[in-house]
C-alpha cells in the first residue's frame, strides 16, 4: 500500500499484527495505576468502539494487557508502517489545500526526530499528545484527506468526532483538549480520564499541531537569557564566561543550551534521561556530555577561566549539580528550572538519590512513596538555590511550576508576606511587561514545500520587513525589534530546523501581519514554491490565561479567570484561522492554565490577504486590551498607539487611582 493509500484507508480493513516494541526507543513513563476493575473493562469497551466486532476477543486482550503494562491503551498494533516526517504538502491526498497543511503539521508533530515519545504519540512535556491513541490518528488523517472547504472537522481531546457542514469561511478543524468541567481538573482526574480514554493532555501545541520542535522555544529562551543578563551585568560586561544553570534536555527544555549558545554564555543543563541527552547531543543542541559531576566541575572552571561560550550537559540530577557549585564556591549567575513540574508525579520531575530507572519503577509500583521523594527533593533543591542567590545569583521560575510544587512540597520559596514566591517568573520580571504588553510574542511559520531555499526567502523577508518598522518605531520597543532582526539573520546558521522548515520570531501586531502579506505575496508571485502555515505558541500576548506564568504579570485578580484564552479562539475562528485549538493544561499544569491557538494557510490569494488582516490583528490586540484594562503602562502605552492606527479599534481604558486615597480607607 502507498502513503496516500493507507492514509486514505483510515483503520485498515484487515487486523495488522500485533507489534513489538523496540526497547531502544524513548517510551512514556508507565502511568499510574488508578482505575477500579469496573473501570478498567470500561476503558477497554471505549478502545474497542474504534474497531469492528470481529476483532474484539482479540484485541480486548490485547489492550487491557496494555492498560495494565503502561496505565493506558495506545493501541500500538496500530502505529502505521510509514514512515512519519512532514512530507512537502503536495504528498498528502487531499480536496483542499488547508486539510494537506493539517497534515503535514500533525505528522511534524509525531516525527521521531521532533517528538518525545513518539510511540505513544506524545510531542513534549512527558505528556503532551496529538493523539490518544493510534486509531484516533489514523481516523483523523482519513477525514482530513475527505474533508472539503464546505465541512470541517470537531475534534475532543483527540477524538476525530466527525465533519460537519460548515463554510469556506469557517475553522476547517476546531479542536479542544481535556476541556474538564472545574471540579474535575484536578492532577489524578487526568491520571484517570485519560487512562478511560475520555480526555487528553494537549499541552499546548502538541494537541494543537503546531510544535516546531524545541526551536520554538530556543527564541523564547533566548530573549529571556539576554534580558536576564542585562538585569544582572553591567554595559560594558557580556555573559561570556558566565553560568546559567538549568534543568531538561527534553521536548521543549531541550533548547536551553542552543539558546545560551545564542545568549553567549556557560550553560549547564542536568538531565536524568541519557535518551534525551544523547539526542540533545547528536542534534547539535548541546555541545558536551559528561556523566561523572567532578569532570563536570572541572570543565565549568576552565570554560569561567577562558570567558567560553559553551553548552554542558550533566546525565544527572541537577540538585547534585546545585549543590556541589556551592561546596565548590562556583559563582552561578543565572539559574532556573525547564522540568515538567506541571506533572510532578508521573515522569515530569525525577528525584535525587534515585535512578532514572528506580524512579520510573516506584512513580508506577508506589506513586505514594514516589510523591514523598519528590516533594523532599523540591525542598532541597529549593534549599540550594536560596545558598546561590544569597551570594548573588539571580533565579527565575521558568513557568514550569518548579515554585508552585515547591512551596506546595513546604519549600522555602515564599515571599516574605507569604503571598506570592521570593523570586519572580521570567513573564513577571522579562517577557510581560518587555514583550507581552507591548504584543511582542511568538510567530512561527512553516514552510510546507519542505525546501530550505524557501526558508531561507521567508527569514530575507522577515528580516526586510522588520527593518522596515524599525525605522519608524517609537523608543519603547526598539530593542525587540533589534533582538529579532539579529535573531532571523542569525537563524540559519544556528541550526535550528528539526523537523520540518519552519521559523520563529517575536513581532506584535504590526510585524505579525506585514510579514505575512509579504510571504502570501511571494507565494502569488512563485517566490515561495507552495503555501505557508503560519501560527504562533499559545505561549503569547493573548492565547493563555495562567496565573503563574503567561498572565502572572496581571495585577488587578483577573490573572485567575480565563476569558481572554476563550475569547482568542472564538474571534480567530470566524476571522479567518484555518483551525483553532482550547486546551486545559500546558507547561504548568492540568487545572492551572487554559490555553488557545490557531493556524492559518497562505495560499497566495486575496482571501488570505483579507483573512491575515483581519484574524492576526485581533489574536494580538485582544490580549493587549486585556493588559491595558489590568492597568499594564506598557499595554496602555501599546493599545493607544494602535488605536491612532486603527480607527475602526476602540477599546475601554482604565482610569487609574491615586494610592493615597486608597490607603484612607484603612
Amino acid at each position: 500500500m502507498t502513503f496516500k493509500e493507507a492514509i486514505l484507508a483510515g483503520i485498515p480493513s484487515d487486523l495488522p499484527p500485533k507489534r513489538v516494541l523496540d526497547p531502544k526507543a524513548n517510551h512514556a513513563p508507565k502511568r499510574k495505576d488508578l482505575l477500579s476493575s469496573e473501570e478498567k473493562k470500561l476503558a477497554v469497551r471505549n478502545a474497542l468502539r474504534y474497531f469492528p466486532k470481529a476483532w474484539h476477543q482479540e484485541l480486548a486482550a490485547e489492550f487491557y494487557e496494555e492498560l495494565q503494562q503502561f496505565g493506558r491503551i495506545y493501541m500500538y498494533r496500530f502505529k502505521p508502517e510509514y514512515a512519519m516526517y512532514a512530507r512537502p504538502i503536495d504528498e498528502y491526498p487531499a480536496q483542499c489545500s488547508q486539510a494537506a497543511g493539517l497534515m503535514l503539521m500533525i505528522q511534524n508533530n509525531l516525527d521521531p526526530q521532533v517528538a518525545q515519545h513518539p510511540d505513544e504519540l506524545i510531542t513534549y512535556g512527558g505528556n503532551g499528545a496529538v493523539f490518544q491513541n493510534w486509531a484516533q490518528y489514523l481516523l483523523t488523517m482519513q477525514y482530513l484527506a475527505q474533508m472539503t472547504e464546505d465541512q470541517t472537522l470537531h475534534m475532543y481531546s483527540g477524538h476525530p468526532m466527525g465533519l460537519f457542514p460548515s463554510s469556506a469561511d469557517a475553522p476547517r478543524v476546531v479542536v479542544t483538549n481535556g476541556m474538564m468541567i472545574p471540579n474535575y481538573s484536578k492532577a489524578d482526574d487526568w491520571e484517570r480520564y485519560n487512562a478511560l480514554g475520555v480526555t487528553q493532555y494537549g499541552q499546548m501545541t502538541a494537541g494543537s499541531f503546531m510544535y516546531i520542535g524545541p526551536q520554538g522555544i530556543v527564541h523564547g529562551t533566548t530573549i529571556t537569557v539576554m534580558n536576564a543578563f542585562r538585569k544582572l551585568l553591567t554595559q560594558s560586561e557580556t555573559p561570556a564566561g558566565k553560568i546559567f544553570l538549568t534543568a531538561g534536555l527534553g521536548g521543549m527544555s531541550g533548547a536551553q543550551p542552543k539558546a545560551g549558545n545564542i545568549a553567549g554564555c556557560i550553560t549547564i543543563c542536568a538531565e536524568v534521561n541519557p535518551n534525551a541527552a544523547h539526542k540533545r547531543k547528536d542534534q547539535g543542541w548541546v555541545d558536551e556530555l559528561f556523566e561523572d559531576i567532578e569532570a563536570l566541575i572541572k570543565r565549568t572552571h576552565d570554560a569561567q577561566q577562558n570567558n567560553e561560550v559553551v553548552s554542558l550537559a550533566y546525565i544527572g540530577n541537577v540538585v547534585e549539580v546545585w549543590e556541589r557549585f556551592a561546596s565548590e564556591n562556583i559563582k552561578v549567575h543565572l539559574g532556573s528550572d525547564q522540568t515538567s513540574l506541571h506533572n510532578p508525579w508521573a515522569g515530569g520531575y525525577y528525584p535525587v538519590g534515585l535512578s532514572f530507572e528506580e524512579a520510573n519503577t516506584m512513580m508506577r509500583d508506589n506513586p505514594e512513596q514516589f510523591k514523598e521523594k519528590v516533594q523532599e527533593s523540591l525542598r532541597r533543591h529549593a534549599a540550594a538555590i536560596n545558598t546561590h542567590t544569597a551570594k548573588g545569583t539571580y533565579f527565575f521560575d521558568y513557568g514550569n511550576a518548579f515554585l508552585l510544587e515547591a512551596s506546595r512540597a513546604g519549600a522555602d520559596v515564599l515571599a516574605e508576606d507569604q503571598n506570592g514566591f521570593k523570586y519572580p517568573s521570567y513573564v513577571q520580571d522579562i517577557l510581560g511587561p518587555m514583550c507581552f504588553d507591548y504584543g511582542f510574542g511568538p510567530f512561527r511559520w512553516v514552510c510546507t514545500s519542505g525546501k530550505s531555499e524557501d526558508l531561507r526567502l521567508t527569514d530575507a523577508i522577515a528580516a526586510s520587513v522588520l527593518k522596515e518598522i524599525r525605522a519608524e518605531a517609537p523608543e519603547e520597543i526598539q530593542q525587540q525589534m533589534q533582538d529579532n532582526i539579529t535573531w532571523i539573520e542569525e537563524a540559519e546558521s544556528n541550526r535550528l530546523v528539526v523537523g520540518s522548515q519552519a521559523r520563529i520570531l517575536y513581532a506584535d501586531a504590526e510585524g505579525r501581519q506585514k510579514i505575512a502579506l509579504a510571504f502570501n505575496e511571494a507565494i502569488k508571485q512563485g517566490k515561495l514554491s507552495a503555501p505557508v502555515v503560519l501560527g504562533r505558541d499559545h505561549h503569547d500576548v493573548s492565547g493563555t490565561d495562567s496565573p503563574y506564568r503567561e498572565t502572572s504579570n496581571i495585577y488587578d485578580g483577573s490573572r485567575f479567570t480565563a476569558d481572554m484564552a476563550v475569547h482568542n479562539v472564538i474571534g480567530d475562528s470566524f476571522r479567518g484561522a484555518t483551525w483553532v485549538s482550547i486546551h486545559n493544561g500546558g507547561g504548568v499544569g492540568w487545572g492551572e492554565v487554559i490555553n488557545g491557538g490557531f493556524g492559518m494557510l497562505l495560499d497566495g490569494s486575496e482571501k488570505a490577504n483579507a483573512q491575515i488582516k483581519n484574524m492576526l490583528f485581533f489574536d494580538v490586540n485582544n490580549g493587549i486590551a486585556r493588559r491595558n484594562w489590568a492597568r499594564n503602562p506598557e499595554a496602555r502605552f501599546a493599545i493607544e498607539r494602535e488605536m491612532k492606527r486603527t480607527p475602526n479599534l476602540k477599546v475601554t481604558l482604565p482610569y487609574l487611582v491615586d494610592d493615597e486615597l486608597l490607603n484612607t480607607l484603612d
